[in-house]
């Protein structure tokens, strides 16, 4: 097997390791009432800020509309709080409550594993090849969804 080869068998077995990982460990006891979905809507979400529906829509690359859905799910389970804007009543902000935070740090903490896994034992120079690598995939999966492929 060549390199080509050989990194293409990583890389797809990788992806879905990485999904089936998710779903097994993201998902656990403690937040088994929330999907892989609305886990990344809490990562968007992010700690300690508001946001307004259109900025967290955008950056998950879904209409406000289906963000409004999966929120007002989020909210009855407790993970997400949602305030007008004082500035704008016609705008409103969502933040993580208590339990959203704690599911946050709980993905959080599965990344930061993940990645302390990923460059153990990489120098310096091995670790800049890796992230040259990722963005060059990062920039591939990009230019695939803006030509609509995706």
């Amino acid at each position: 097997m060549n390199k080509y080869e050989a990194n293409c068998e990583v890389l797809i077995k990788l992806f879905n390791e990485v999904i089936d990982m998710k779903e097994k460990t993201v998902i656990t006891d403690a937040f088994k009432d929330i999907s892989n979905n609305d886990m990344r809507i809490i990562e968007v979400i992010g700690m300690n800020v508001q946001k307004n529906m259109s900025t967290v829509a955008r950056a998950l690359s879904i209409t406000v509309g289906t963000l409004t859905i999966a929120i007002n799910n989020l909210v009855k389970k407790g993970y997400v709080e949602r305030v007008r804007s004082e500035e704008d009543r016609r705008v409103v902000l969502i933040s993580l409550s208590e339990k959203g935070r704690e599911a946050y740090r709980h993905y959080e903490g599965f990344h930061n594993d993940m990645m302390t896994a990923t460059l153990k034992g990489l120098d310096e120079g091995d670790a800049g090849v890796l992230v040259k690598a990722l963005t060059n995939l990062k920039e591939f999966f990009e230019t695939y969804h803006e030509k609509g492929l995706i």
